[in-house]
């Protein structure tokens, strides 16, 4: 089992750009999928980005093009490259690992894109 922890939240303006981590600790990092989910206030957790065990990834449309996800399995990290910020990402983002029937979060980093 591994746990995850965010870190690259922050303060951006408009069509700035932030570069998240998630990293783990534990075994087996490279068996889990792995996806970014936001929860802005008000509004439920979505997903966001995610990439599998096999370097796939997926996009939801609101950030096609703009986001890009990427893991390195050798540091048990995966990132999550924001461009382009808009005012509606602002949200606490969580990283999320699945392998079989267990699923595990990390505490959440907050981005905030204001000016």
């Amino acid at each position: 089992q591994v746990q995850l922890v965010e870190s690259g939240g922050g303060l951006v303006q408009p069509g700035g750009s932030l570069r998240l981590s998630c990293a783990a600790s534990g075994r087996s990092f490279s068996l889990y999928n792995i996806g970014w989910y936001r929860q802005a206030p008000g509004k439920q957790r979505e997903l966001v980005a995610s990439v599998t065990t096999f370097g796939r990834t997926n996009y939801a449309d609101p950030v096609k093009g703009r986001f890009t996800i990427s893991r390195d399995n050798a540091k048990s990290t995966v990132y999550h490259q924001m461009n382009n910020l808009k005012p509606e990402d602002t949200a606490v983002y969580y990283c999320n690992g699945v392998l079989g029937a267990y699923t595990t979060w990390g505490q959440g980093t907050q981005v905030t894109v204001s000016s």
